[in-house]
């Protein structure tokens, strides 16, 4: 009998299985590393352990020392790691705990992604044909190399260029050796635009296998998913694929002798001429981060049926039938403006306002949040960026998409940027409602659009009204002059005080206002008035019509929440300072990393957009590029160095004109 669960993981996965088991009355243990000492996963088990190294995770015999001197009897590997680690699983079973998950022989056949395709041939599985990446040919451009060990878009690249094709392999075998310590890639043919179709799968010890729903998780960003669903548009209007889909994943888990949870991951076509075509991608010998949907529409807690499964429990004979519409959207620390920059630093606030309920199965409409994260935590530059998952449940996908859409836009989000503007444009999105939502689904729409902020230029305007006004407030608020009459009396007209503010694009806005006898007056903003104000809240009128806006500041981070979206911007100093000015050319350090490789040296011509420094961050490869045309006047870093964000990296000097110029 399992009686306590050590989770070999960190952050949302952790806080996901620790919530079951308290709920079944088991005991929790967590580990962590020093970057996750203050994490939400170590305060809420029952013991924790730490781990050496910011590798821990991946340390085997760390872990399994771990379990055994916290008194742990089982182990829950989560996903990413060590989860499909075939050595880590035989770790576990070799020193007497119980391990959640399948076989060794099972997790061992698809840890090989080569293998793995292979092994679903022979038995009848539809597969794309493996490519050995030293005998790709043009003809077969475009193809996608992948980590043959790994996951989550790391290790992943598409090739369209044959000359790129050695130097994106080589990337893509680092990125794989860091995050799953085995360089081993391949080829396959990439189909452009398809769509990422996987099937739930869970099998007892005693021979029955359950094909429980399909996910749709075609909105992916660098191959790693962003917004999820189930059940898959796609398989709803192709008459027969869902049958089909669920005997392909039902051969798949039984010619390895699967049991527990898992998923069976395939590439349908997206080809009106193929209509119901798909093939196998892998087998993810885990739970997946987007398990919550299928929870949704089943009612079942997926992690309760891997501890029972564990256990020696049966199964029923058949898994309950799914009802309604249920959309996951993964909240990332990064900038998708920028090349989906990973971000780093403290998440001052996180707050979904009206979640119904947290890292558990949904009983009714409405949403769920498994989150990594609290206010104050800090996002680290070692491990993945994902902050938190909010997902919706209703009996239409249009209204799980509504209401997810209207989460995500009031959520309280303050301190590093996050993709929450693209999650709510793409789930706004005309196309994305009426189902069309493959693969290339941010090429064929435009990222620059998908990636603006949600609130429109009036309401950045007002935003910054309303943080002016709330900086005013406070300032009155603390004033010690004029102890006898209200703070700031006078009796003549002031002149107008300025505020200024960067927005996301780097645009500079003025806000002006005084303060008369009849209340406080907004310049070059007619029709809008102060109706309220406080440090921390502003209600204004414009044009008759009133707003709240919440108003929030860290330093010179300022963050506004409103019905019209939210907006963040900084506030900018009154007198700046000439020392902390960058000089123009100058390529900065976006996020906190190590620097892999540089592409040029003192001297050399290089042009707007050449790769200059690699960066690794987050356990994947970061190409920063020539912010112009000229000659490289610095290189401040080398292969191996670690820099922190802001950072100079390098100064492009700008060619000039000798010739002909005008004194």
């Amino acid at each position: 009998m399992i009686t306590r669960v050590l989770v070999a993981n960190r952050g949302e996965i952790a806080r996901r299985v620790f919530a079951t088991c308290r709920r079944l009355g088991l005991g929790t243990v967590a580990v962590y590393t020093e970057p996750d000492a203050r994490s939400p996963h170590v305060a809420e088990a029952d013991a924790r352990v730490r781990l050496d190294g910011t590798d821990g995770y991946l340390d085997i015999a760390q872990l399994t020392a771990a379990a055994k001197a916290a008194g742990a009897d089982a182990v829950h590997p989560g996903y990413g790691f060590l989860s499909e680690n075939a050595e880590f699983a035989a770790a576990v079973q070799d020193a007497g705990l119980t391990w959640i998950g399948p076989p060794v022989a099972a997790v061992t056949a698809m840890g090989s992604k080569i293998e793995a395709k292979k092994i679903m041939a022979a038995a009848g599985v539809p597969v794309l044909d493996e490519l050995d990446p030293a005998g790709v040919t043009a003809g077969q451009l475009p193809v996608l190399v992948k980590a043959s060990a790994g996951g989550g878009g790391r290790g992943m690249r598409v090739v369209r260029d044959l000359g790129a094709l050695a130097d994106e392999v080589a990337a893509a075998q680092r990125e794989a050796q860091s995050a799953f310590g085995d360089p081993t890639v391949f080829c396959e043919r990439y189909l452009t635009a398809g769509h990422h179709i996987e099937v739930q799968v869970m099998a007892d010890v005693h021979g029955t296998v359950w094909a429980v729903g399909e996910r749709e998780c075609s909105i992916q960003r660098r191959h790693q998913k962003v917004i999820e669903e189930a059940p898959s548009p796609l398989v709803e209007r192709t008459p027969g694929m869902r049958a089909e889909l669920f005997e392909a994943a039902r051969l798949a888990a039984k010619a390895i002798g699967y049991t527990g949870a898992g998923t069976v991951e395939f590439m349908a076509s997206s080809d009106p001429s193929d209509a119901g075509d798909f093939y196998f991608l892998e087998m993810n010998t885990r739970l997946q981060v987007e398990h919550p949907v299928t929870e949704a529409t089943t009612g079942l807690d997926l992690v309760e049926l891997q501890l029972l499964v564990a256990d020696g429990h049966r199964l029923d004979p058949e898994p309950p039938p799914t009802r309604g519409h249920s959309i996951e959207a993964r909240v990332y620390a990064e900038d998708p403006a920028r090349n989906w920059q990973p971000q780093a630093g403290t998440v001052h606030r996180f707050e979904v306002s009206g979640a119904a309920t947290a890292f558990g199965p949904q009983t009714g409409a409405g949403v769920r949040v498994d989150s990594g994260v609290v206010d104050g935590s800090m996002v680290s530059i070692f491990y993945d960026p994902m902050l938190a998952k909010v997902i919706s449940y209703a009996s239409t996908r249009r209204q799980a998409a509504g209401i997810l859409a209207d989460a995500l836009v009031r959520t309280r989000l303050h301190g590093v940027r996050t993709n929450r503007d693209l999650l709510v444009n793409v789930l706004r999105h005309p196309a994305f409602l009426d189902g069309a939502t493959d693969t290339a689904f941010f090429d064929t729409h435009g990222l620059a659009a998908l990636a603006a902020p949600v609130g429109d230029a009036r309401a950045a305007g007002l935003s910054m009204i309303a943080a002016a006004i709330a900086d005013a407030a406070g300032n009155r608020a603390v004033a010690t002059v004029f102890a006898a009459a209200p703070s700031g009396w006078r009796n003549l007209a002031s002149g107008h005080q300025r505020n200024c503010y960067r927005d996301a694009a780097g645009d500079e806005h003025e806000v002006r206002y005084r303060f008369t006898r009849t209340g406080v007056q907004i310049a070059d903003h007619d029709g809008v008035a102060v109706v309220s104000s406080s440090p921390q809240r502003v209600v204004l009128s414009a044009d008759g019509v009133e707003f709240p806006f919440d108003v929030a500041r860290y330093g010179e981070a300022v963050f506004v929440d409103s019905p019209l979206g939210p907006v963040e911007f900084v506030a900018l100093p009154r007198f700046g300072d000439p020392e902390s000015a960058v000089a123009q050319g100058s390529l900065v350090a976006p996020m906190p990393g190590a620097v892999v490789r540089v592409g040029a040296a003192v001297g050399d011509t290089v042009t707007a957009g050449q790769p200059l420094v690699w960066l690794e961050a987050m356990k994947m490869e970061h190409t920063l590029t020539a912010p112009g045309d000229g000659v490289l006047a610095e290189l401040n870093v080398a292969p191996g160095q670690q820099v922190e964000v802001g950072t100079v990296l390098a100064r492009v000097l700008a060619a000039v004109q000798t010739q002909g110029d005008t004194p």
